[in-house]
């Protein structure tokens, strides 16, 4: 596959769809009630979110131009693989903007549950532009490629490293958030911790799963804040997945706190199910932190001198997934 696209075409191509991204088209509002229907997690408003997230972090001009001069882009486009996860919706726009930008020719494999919304975007920007129809296909295998991006779970990352591990790759795998709390945290800013915890239904990998908190932390004010949240409770998914583990601390006596939509219980992981959030006590906040910048499992710390409350799901052009700079990979291959 090749393509003539230059990268100043690439840009206003991308910038072109960020403004269809952010329009009430028709076709464009139907594509996003088929993903709703091809997905029970996926809810108009979440995938209004990624949308909004992605048109006004990702898609504008001059983010985009100034990205892509810091790095030295290939000549020789080679054929990149790029496996995509579907935990939350668009979750893999970014190693496709990656790729794009980067002048490679993409054979991706969209995840079953999120397989409607790049589909027609890409779509699109073939509609506009022919030739992004000879470097960007959505396939099913992915043969031949020169490189390879691998998003999952640590379970099928074995697997990724067995089909791709004698190729330049990026392999990812099961990473969360957390965040690390100080005691003087406003209402506002606990507000917006609870948007770090509950969008998306806690299903992304920069969803906070679990808190750090000092000795004697006032956990009925945050979880009264966490309140304006409750609502997630009317989709079954998570009523079930609250319920189930509601009745497995009740079984096994586990202590627990509430407030009807979220469950907090004490837990050295980081990982945490479904309408459940894991709290931990530190004595040392520096020990804590740097135990916390080493960690492999961590996506990103949310707090004071970290990224602020309520921007978790807000990543720009640079934060890359897993600290991997994904374009300076491309750029190499």
């Amino acid at each position: 596959m090749t393509t003539d696209l230059g990268l100043e075409k690439r840009i206003e191509l991308l910038t072109q769809l960020g403004k269809y991204m952010l329009s009430d088209a028709p076709e464009w509002m139907d594509i996003q009630a088929r993903a709703v229907s091809a997905n029970a997690w996926f809810t108009p408003g979440h995938i209004s979110l990624a949308i909004n997230n992605i048109a006004t972090e990702f898609l504008q001009k001059d983010k985009l131009e100034t990205w892509a001069a810091g790095y030295l882009l290939p000549k020789q486009p080679k054929t990149i693989g790029i496996v995509m996860a579907g935990n939350i919706p668009l979750v893999g726009f970014h190693d496709f903007l990656c790729g794009f930008m980067s002048g490679h020719s993409l054979l991706i494999k969209l995840s079953s549950k999120d397989a409607v919304l790049l589909k027609h975007l890409i779509a699109k920007l073939a509609e506009w532009e022919p030739a992004v129809a000879s470097q960007v296909q959505i396939a099913e295998r992915l043969n031949n490629c020169d490189a390879y991006i691998a998003t999952g779970s640590n379970n099928t990352a074995r697997y990724f490293e067995q089909y791709f591990g004698k190729y330049p790759n990026i392999i990812r795998k099961n990473r969360t958030s957390v965040a690390l709390l100080d005691g003087t945290e406003t209402d506002d800013e606990l507000a917006l911790l609870a948007d770090d915890v509950y969008l998306y239904y806690g299903l992304g990998c920069r969803n906070v799963t679990q808190v750090y908190v000092p000795r004697d932390y006032d956990f009925a004010r945050l979880l009264n804040i966490f309140n304006r949240h409750n609502d997630y409770a009317d989709l079954n998914k998570y009523k079930n997945n609250y319920d189930y583990h509601l009745a497995i601390y009740l079984l096994n006596r586990i202590p627990y706190m509430s407030n009807e939509s979220l469950l907090m219980v004490e837990n050295d992981m980081p990982f945490s199910a479904v309408s459940v959030l894991h709290y931990k006590y530190y004595d040392n906040k520096d020990t804590l932190i740097d135990s916390l910048l080493k960690s492999e499992e961590i996506q990103a710390i949310i707090g004071h001198g970290f990224i602020p409350f309520g921007d978790s799901q807000k990543p720009a052009l640079s934060d890359y997934a897993d600290g991997v700079d994904t374009m300076d990979f491309l750029c190499r291959v």
